[in-house]
Parts: structure tokens; sequence; C-alpha cells
């Protein structure tokens, strides 16, 4: 199980994981070693909630293809394990980020003792504001 939130859990069998060859630098070991991680996550059928896939699916990421696949690849670390974590760390990190839904704000209104401060708080500057004139003898 992948756990992302409380309420939010992946199984293991809805990621799939592949090792590819890294990209970039590092002699003669990258021709050899399959270290890079491409991992691929179909948000259509998972088991996630209609909203959490829709709200995935409306986001603008360029990792995710039109079929509504989110397609990742880690190479950062020379290790196969270590880009494995990083990669569904990564995953989690978008799903978070992607099912996160903001609190809906309450209108408020000030206060009584709120407004009696503010309009004292103006006058008395005003009252400052005031002494800074020329003064007459």
């Amino acid at each position: 199980m992948i756990f992302i939130t409380k309420g939010i859990s992946l199984h293991e069998h809805e990621v799939e994981v592949s090792a590819i060859r890294a990209q970039g630098a590092g002699g003669q070991n990258v021709n050899k070693v399959a270290s890079a991680i491409h991992l691929r996550f179909d948000i259509k059928a998972s088991s996630l909630n209609d909203i959490q896939k829709t709200r995935l699916l409306e986001s603008k990421d360029s990792r995710i293809n039109k079929e509504g696949v989110f397609v990742l690849k880690a190479q950062q670390y020379r290790t196969q394990e270590r880009n494995k974590i990083d990669a569904i760390e990564r995953l989690q990190a978008f799903i978070k980020q992607g099912t996160y839904a903001n609190k809906t704000r309450k209108a408020t209104k000030p206060s009584r003792n709120a407004k009696r401060k503010r309009v004292d708080n103006k006058t008395q500057r005003g009252k400052i504001k005031a002494l800074r004139g020329k003064v007459d003898y």
C-alpha cells in the first residue's frame, strides 16, 4: 500500500514501475545499469473517488498525457532503489497537492469594539497631522 494522506491510499498494483537506463553523464556505467525509474499511474483506473480523479485530471500538469496517465521519470540518484523511493514520493506529493480542497471562506463582520478602535485611531492620527501645520504668532 502507498499511503498519501489519512483517507487516501493506493494499491501497489495501480502504479507501474519499470527500470530504464538513465540519461546524461556517467561514463561506461550509464550504458550498463538501468538505474532510472519510469513510473506510470493511470488516474482514470485508480481507486481514488470521482472527485479526486477529476481534480487530478483537470490540473494543468504536463506529466499527465491525453489518456489520463501520470508519467514520471526519476533519475536523480545513482541507485535504482533510491530513484524508486523518489518517484513514489513525487507521486504522493502530486496526489496530495491535486486533491487538496481549500476551505470555504466565511464572511465575518468587524466587532463593535474593533470599529470604535479604528475610528479612534483615525481621529488620533488626524490630530497629529493637524499639529504639523504652520504656527501663527
